[in-house]
């Protein structure tokens, strides 16, 4: 591009970023002087200029658009239709999900400002150039992103580089990408909407695990110098070293988000590989769970009931079936002052609670396993801490045991366990290596199963069963459990499963504790739909969410009336 063409251009930048804040006192002004010169009412002139500034807002982001389109493009691929496209680091990239019906193929596309062979020349040489004055910079507790746009500067002035300003915003987003943030992979680790990434191998293409999509494969590759490397890059920022010596490991980046790393052929014949599971940080909410449907109203009145007067849960599924999610929503149920300790080994439970440990295991780091805390002493001490409240990320080990010992002694506990049903969840704590004895594993009071199925050729995550653990049949010795709301797969609906809700064993107990008779239970249940409806129907904020139940644990008839809800 000529310097002159990107002088206008730039000038037109300039423009649009001025109107922005000129527009708003321009059309204050004219609304005055229209008042006092045509003796029109303030509401009317308002009214015809609030008009106007839409259209005019219409117009500056159409021109936002196009600069932005400067840099980035997509003008589609032959056999696939566009679904949708969203910015995620907007104006240098983007996403577009596209499907192939004959295929039944969808594919994550990533487009990010494309550099033409002089461009990818002049990047590679500022890049080193770059890297090696940065040997000498400290950048300890300072802005890196600055340092690193000042460097950039001091080359190009130092070698006498001159570029346009379209070329110079590509190489700055370039290099910051891959100097500080994640290089290919930066699109994928700053969607919202990516769960989980993992590339198989050299020159295969990496996929991801979509929030909405599920499993798709993007337009990303990477060489086999290009994999190695990074591999190498992500085990340094994690703290910990890989080599074909040590050619496998686990390690927690700075975002939260866990990586398991393999480099080289030797334990993966295809090359090294990455992946990574990503920690969220979007707060998901009960009223979320309603609004997919993965929960009903009254399913999830039941549960917040439960959670609030300490009943003790497990949430049971397959893979991505959303077991963690549905624990994290639910445990927002909880007293907002009660002490809650959570145990993981991925980061993933957020909770809002000023009174909360959250605490994750650690790898070793020193020679015959020193310096390794796994679950199991994670749990140990949490019994020492007081809690009213542990949740474990996931069962899975020597911890079960301790886990339903602290169930037996009073402490309320929500986890999470890989199982298809209730029976299948209660034969896996029985046999080795849990081996949790069946008197113990009465103890826990309610089984959330859930799974990942289809309703209408899509994919969406349901909420199959929720069951109450009754007792031990003193006969058989077998654990009699009773079926309180269930999802029919033909009508994607839940039913209640018992005559009454005093016919549920925990909310019997609740209303026993509580001092409630069977009307009153009847009544808080009623009052509680009601609210949860109020909020899935306006759409509350995840802060508003909180703020709404904590009040409502607080002084209930005074939330109701001030939200104005009838029951």
């Amino acid at each position: 591009m000529a310097l002159n063409e990107e002088a206008v251009k730039h000038h037109e930048r300039n423009d649009i970023e001025a109107q922005e804040i000129l527009l708003p006192e321009k059309l204050e002004d004219l609304s005055l002087e229209l008042e006092q010169k045509l003796n029109i009412s303030s509401k009317e002139v308002r009214s015809e200029l609030s008009k106007a500034a839409d259209n005019l807002d219409a117009v500056l982001e159409r021109l936002k658009h196009k600069l932005s389109e400067e840099l980035c493009s997509f003008k589609g691929i032959p056999g696939y239709k566009e679904v949708e496209r969203y910015w995620v680091n907007e104006p240098y990239s983007f996403v577009v999900i596209l499907y192939n019906e004959d295929k039944n193929d969808y594919l994550y596309y990533v487009v990010e400002p494309e550099l033409s062979p002089l461009e990818k020349f002049l990047l590679a040489e500022i890049k080193s150039k770059v890297k090696s004055a940065l040997l000498f910079t400290k950048i300890e507790g300072a802005d890196k992103e600055e340092i690193l746009k000042n460097k950039i500067d001091e080359v190009l002035r130092d070698y006498g580089i001159e570029l346009d300003n379209r070329t110079y915003r590509k190489i700055v987003y370039y290099i910051i990408r891959d100097f500080l943030r994640f290089g290919k992979i930066d699109v994928l680790m700053n969607d919202p909407y990516v769960e989980d990434i993992s590339c198989d191998g050299w020159d295969t293409p990496v996929f991801i695990y979509h929030w909405e999509y599920g499993n798709i494969r993007t337009n990303i590759k990477f060489s086999r110098r290009e994999l190695d490397s990074f591999v190498i890059k992500l085990a340094q920022r994690g703290g910990k070293h890989i080599s074909t010596s040590d050619p496998m490991v686990d390690v927690a980046l700075e975002d939260g988000s866990r990586a398991q790393l393999t480099l080289g052929m030797d334990v993966t014949t295809r090359g090294s590989t990455f992946t990574i599971r990503r920690f969220r940080e979007i707060l998901i909410t009960p009223v979320d769970l309603i609004r997919w449907k993965t929960f009903s109203l009254e399913s999830m009145v039941y549960l917040w009931i439960c959670a609030e007067n300490n009943k003790s849960m497990l949430f049971v599924g397959g893979t991505a079936s959303g077991k963690t999610t549905s624990l994290n929503a639910v445990a927002l149920f909880i007293p907002i002052n009660a002490k809650v300790v959570t145990i993981e080994d991925t980061r993933e439970v957020k909770l809002p609670h000023p009174n909360w440990i959250p605490a994750v295991t650690r790898d070793v780091f020193m020679a015959q396993e020193r310096g390794k805390i796994d679950m199991y002493d994670l749990l140990k001490a949490a019994l020492r801490q007081r809690p009213e409240y542990i949740i474990v990320g996931e069962v899975r080990g020597r911890e079960a045991q301790t886990l339903f010992q602290a169930m037996s002694t009073g402490h309320t506990t929500f986890s999470t366990f890989h199982a298809d049903s209730v029976d299948a969840a209660i034969h896996r704590l029985e046999y080795p290596p849990l081996s949790v004895p069946r008197s113990m594993i009465e103890a826990l009071d309610v089984v959330s199963v859930q799974a990942q199925t289809f309703v209408g050729g899509r994919r969406v995550r349901r909420n199959l069963e929720i069951v109450e653990i009754l007792e031990i049949d003193p006969t058989t010795r077998n654990i009699k459990t009773q079926t309180v709301f269930s999802w029919d797969p033909l009508t994607d609906s839940f039913s209640f499963m018992l005559p009454s809700l005093s016919a549920s064993k925990c909310l019997r107990d609740i209303a026993r504790f509580r001092a409630w008779t069977e009307e009153r239970l009847e009544e808080e249940f009623r009052r509680r739909k009601a609210l949860l409806e109020y909020m899935v129907k306006t759409g509350v904020s995840p802060e508003e969410f909180i703020s709404i139940v904590h009040s409502y644990h607080a002084k209930p008839e005074k939330t109701l009336r001030r939200l104005k809800i009838e029951w």
